[in-house]
């Protein structure tokens, strides 16, 4: 008896191997999705739903003003906030992996960047509370320096402190592919670049930045669907004063208006989906642009 494996069990292997992952991504993310998709076709007359097809919730949704403005509201934070994740990101990235030589330091300095997150979502966020407030540390430093007479109000409850909340929350997510993508980067490409005689901004954007893309577009996608599936930091730090689409979709939920807030919840996935694709168009064009 040959100890051979058949062909037609090698091939049935790799599906094997992949079916309790596709098992469990089945029934923890697409069952879920699927109800969500038919629960936004369902009727609803203010007390109870009926399984009856219908286009009113989505009529409903899209023909609000409101709803306008909260999506236009999340993709500025969300906008906002990946332009500053970014930033920082590649510019800690491009210290640790460029600048520091000693690959103890290296790692020393990165766990220093995750030390915040050793700490829950929530302190962290309402340690900005007292820091940016009225009577706060920081207004107290402006005043004492003679750079302002009276506190300043846009610190705290405002778009600037739910955009420096995410950006404080979420820059990790992005410094982390970064820094993965640029320690990958053969220095013998640098050093060729540099014989060729680049200059450093060259060098920058026409071989580091390239190489990486994938860093970059993986803490994007990270950074915005984490700002668009939000809502308890733009009601706290906001004091109410502004919302967002998933905010507007708890109000919907706990007013049991279940068909409108799958509806809204439909809308808001497939605004993420063209938000990730336009990322990954982008990282494609910079790339081709490269060569």
């Amino acid at each position: 008896m040959s100890g051979r494996s058949s062909p037609s069990g090698s091939r049935l292997a790799p599906y094997l191997q992949v079916a309790p992952l596709a098992f469990l991504m089945l029934t923890m993310v697409g069952i879920p999705l699927v109800t969500v998709v038919m629960l936004s076709f369902w009727e609803f007359d203010g007390i109870a739903v009926y399984p009856a097809f219908t286009w009113a919730n989505y009529a409903e949704v899209l023909g609000s003003p409101v709803t306008l403005k909260l999506f236009l509201a999340t993709l500025k934070y969300a906008l906002l906030t990946l332009v500053a994740t970014t930033a920082i990101g590649f510019t800690c990235s491009y210290f640790l992996v460029f600048h520091v030589r000693s690959l103890k330091l290296q790692i020393g300095l990165f766990l220093l960047c995750t030390i915040p997150f050793w700490t829950s979502n929530v302190i962290r966020m309402v340690s900005w509370i007292p820091f940016l407030g009225r009577e706060g540390l920081f207004n107290s430093m402006l005043i004492q320096a003679g750079l302002i007479d009276q506190p300043l109000d846009i610190l705290l409850y405002s778009d600037f402190a739910v955009v420096l909340t995410y950006i404080h929350l979420f820059t990790l997510f992005m410094i982390v592919p970064i820094f993965n993508s640029m320690a990958k980067i053969d220095s013998n490409l640098i050093e060729a670049a540099r014989d060729a005689g680049a200059t450093p901004a060259q060098i920058l954007w026409n071989v580091i930045i390239p190489l990486s893309k994938t860093g970059i577009a993986l803490g994007s996608i990270f950074v915005v669907t984490l700002v668009m599936g939000d809502f308890f930091v733009v009601r706290v730090m906001s004091g109410g004063q502004s919302a967002s689409v998933v905010s507007a979709m708890k109000n919907n939920i706990d007013q049991l208006y279940y068909p409108v807030a799958s509806a809204m919840a439909v809308l808001l996935v497939a605004v993420v989906l063209l938000m990730v694709t336009a990322i990954l168009r982008v990282v494609d064009i910079r790339s081709e642009l490269a060569r």
